[in-house]
């Protein structure tokens, strides 16, 4: 199994899982051009995928998913509210997912957890396969017990580490905006990430990744401080992602 980031941030969102030749994506906030470009550039065959999981209907996620699958000619997953929001509640494409549901995609085992985000009835998954799970987790405000508890035991972790809260406040978002990204609806800050990472780092971890990190209200420097923290990580370093540039493979 293996997995890979096509791209984080709030210009766009995809990450890619393969496993024995087939493979899944997690959202695409990109265009068709722009996605099957990045999925070369990951040596990898878009003739491979088989899914679509979408998140939730916010355009750096979802926006190129039909295109995606219409081209393909795969599925795409995603939950009722999502699917009226985006108009594919109708979609032959469609395929239902709720909270606390799990689905075979792909010959991967996918667990969809209920977030706290802005959107309209937003998830966050985990995939498994061959006794390894990956979790991939970006756009929440806060950390509820059921999201802490749904990502332990996790081999590959992808989270969330979208701001630092004194950018945030010094920077060019209005008010208004600024309260929707810190409150508990919003986004993950770089000390939310550390906190998440601690509540459910455990031995079995090889891969950890922090992305979703805004280009105005955070900086990758600030990133590092707010992990460099977290006790026995040293020899496990969490990597970055970035908006414009495919990551390496996490590979198992």
């Amino acid at each position: 199994m293996r997995y890979i980031s096509l791209g984080s941030g709030s210009k766009g969102n995809a990450t890619l899982l393969e496993h024995q030749g087939r493979s899944l994506l997690i959202d695409c906030g990109f265009s068709r051009k722009t996605l099957l470009q990045r999925i070369e550039s990951a040596q990898a065959d878009a003739g491979q995928l088989e899914a679509v999981l979408v998140t939730h209907e916010h355009g750096d996620h979802a926006k190129g998913v039909m295109a995606v699958c219409e081209l393909l000619d795969i599925p795409l997953y995603c939950s009722q509210g999502t699917a009226i929001h985006m108009g594919w509640i109708d979609h032959p494409r469609w395929q239902p997912l709720t909270g606390g549901d799990l689905a075979s995609v792909a010959g991967m085992s996918v667990a969809a957890v209920t977030v706290p985000h802005d959107a309209r009835e937003p998830l966050q998954f985990v995939v498994e396969a061959a006794g390894l799970k990956v979790g991939v987790l970006s756009d929440l405000g806060s950390l509820t017990p059921h999201v802490v508890a749904a990502y332990q035991g996790c081999h590959g972790l992808q989270l969330e580490a979208n701001h630092d809260p004194d950018m945030l406040r010094k920077g060019p978002y209005p008010p208004r905006l600024q309260a929707r990204v810190a409150g508990p609806y919003g986004h993950l800050s770089n000390a939310q990430c550390a906190e998440l990472i601690q509540r459910i780092d455990w031995p079995g971890v090889q891969h950890l990744t922090a992305g979703h990190i805004s280009e105005k209200n955070n900086h990758p420097d600030l990133v590092g401080q707010a992990l460099a923290v977290i006790p026995g990580l040293s020899d496990r370093p969490v990597r970055l992602l970035a908006q414009n540039r495919v990551a390496d493979w996490c590979e198992f």
